[in-house]
């Protein structure tokens, strides 16, 4: 499943979780919590788990007898989480493969996965084992980002960017807002052999302190900083820089205020 898009290495996971969590990721996690609902001694499995911004509000809202197991195939967005959220046992935490789960059949009431799928090459491997996982009826909730134009901080933010490459301009966007076809999603779930598929329409705003805190994690908190140091003709500063008065200049500043929009989907085993 590893390829250069999911190289979230370095300084990226803490400038990923200081500046893109509050005004990205948040919102649409206070939603993905609140559709767990799961038995007192059950269990739920995170997937794709990042920063530990679901897990951590997982852990809060789940009686403390449920267990709560937090996985991602990337190691240093792990470690992160767990130094963040802490190793004192509420959380079980363990390196793994969507594609290739290392747990029974059955293990799980239900299965939960924030804007990690995109990033999984064999998506249907991903929802297979999601469901294999699963006890009879569990469930199985994710979301996704719709198209990056409905998502105008990031829209802006690609855009300007793009034009500091004399050719090849970035593609690691084209990877969290590459899964916006409903019907694809739905044809995933049945094919891997979930029942009753709900999609979701999610508008939400999300709030940055200042376009430079914003610029700061779209160009720092994901792989797309390997891109600019590699390649682009001017240095990260130069494209931070111009980025933030872009995005000041549709999104507003101190703060920034954006538009955001998501697929949530939730379907039973």
């Amino acid at each position: 499943m590893s390829n250069k898009h999911s190289a979230f290495v370095g300084s990226i996971p803490e400038n990923y979780d200081r500046y893109l969590g509050p005004c990205l990721f948040e919102p649409y996690a206070a939603d993905i919590v609140e559709r767990v609902k799961v038995r007192d001694g059950g269990a739920v499995l995170e997937t794709a788990c990042g920063t530990g911004i679901v897990t951590r509000r997982l852990r809060n809202k789940l009686p403390a007898s449920v267990r709560l197991v937090a996985t991602d195939l990337n190691e240093a967005m792990l470690a992160y989480a767990a130094d963040k959220l802490g190793n004192d046992g509420a959380v079980e935490w363990k390196q793994a493969d969507a594609t290739a789960l290392p747990f029974d059949d059955g293990s799980f009431d239900a299965v939960v996965c924030q804007f990690g799928l995109m990033f999984v090459p064999d998506k249907l491997a991903a929802v297979h084992e999601a469901h294999r996982v699963l006890v009879p009826n569990g469930l199985f909730v994710f979301n996704v980002w719709d198209s990056i134009d409905k998502n105008e901080l990031v829209d802006v933010a690609n855009q300007t960017a793009s034009t500091f490459f004399e050719k090849e301009p970035p593609t690691f966007y084209r990877v969290p807002f590459g899964m916006h076809d409903q019907n694809l999603v739905r044809t995933l779930l049945r094919d891997a052999g979930f029942k009753d598929p709900q999609i979701y329409e999610l508008a939400m705003t999300g709030e940055s302190p200042s376009s430079m805190d914003a610029a700061r994690g779209l160009m720092e908190g994901n792989p797309i900083l390997i891109e600019i140091n590699q390649r682009a003709t001017a240095d990260l500063h130069t494209v931070e820089a111009a980025v933030a008065k872009a995005i000041a200049s549709r999104c507003g500043d101190n703060p920034v205020r954006a538009n955001l929009r998501a697929f949530v989907c939730t379907a039973r085993s």
